[in-house]
């Protein structure tokens, strides 16, 4: 069925229309038809440039994840400005408030999806994982400044924060945490290691 509307840059459309679905209906509701409806074209489309529909979820999860890239590198130039638990807190805030805990749901809920993001990513949540990462990166940056104890076990420290800050935004259906209660997580994680005021 052709809309009579030429697509520019059509996997960018189709990849925001499903982040669209999925933070507004959730995974179960996340299908080829609710994509393509959302994106206001043909469901044929979808099927021109992906080979299938968890195809398509799976490239769609890696691109949301490299998107994280620029937060990460901006997180990682914050080290040795700011309050490092202010600054943990604030880069938790804008993760777990984009889709990441949708795409945790939605990795977790399809079983073809995740056989498909282990041909590429072959250990844990591919969201999960690059914050690890991220939050790593920057407690790294903060140890060589001395803002973080030089015996900080940064591998588990930055776990443990991604962790703790998934339960406090797992209900994408609920009022957010407030601010206060992100720092104070953080703060209580951190306990030990920072050698700045908390």
């Amino acid at each position: 069925m052709p809309t009579g509307i030429a697509i520019r840059d059509v996997r960018e459309q189709l990849f925001d229309a499903a982040e669209r679905v999925l933070l507004r209906d959730g995974p179960s509701a996340l299908t080829s038809r609710a994509v393509t409806t959302e994106a206001g074209c043909a469901k044929g489309v979808l099927h021109r440039h992906f080979d299938d529909f968890d195809a398509f979820l799976a490239e769609f999860v890696l691109d949301r994840v490299d998107r994280m890239h620029p937060q990460a590198a901006a997180l990682r130039e914050s080290a040795g400005t700011g309050a490092v638990v202010d600054n943990l807190a604030e880069a938790l805030t804008a993760l777990f408030g984009s889709a990441a805990v949708a795409m945790v749901a939605l990795v977790t809920f399809r079983d073809e999806l995740r056989a498909r993001l282990r041909r590429t990513w072959p250990a844990g949540v591919p969201v999960l994982t690059e914050a690890v990462d991220m939050i790593a990166s920057y407690l790294a940056a903060e140890r060589d400044l001395s803002r973080i104890a030089a015996d900080a076990d940064i591998d588990m420290l930055a776990p443990t924060l991604i962790g703790a800050g998934h339960l406090l935004f797992a209900d994408r259906t609920g009022t957010p945490p407030q601010a206060e209660a992100v720092r104070r997580t953080v703060a209580t994680v951190l306990a030990g290691v920072v050698r700045e005021p908390l």
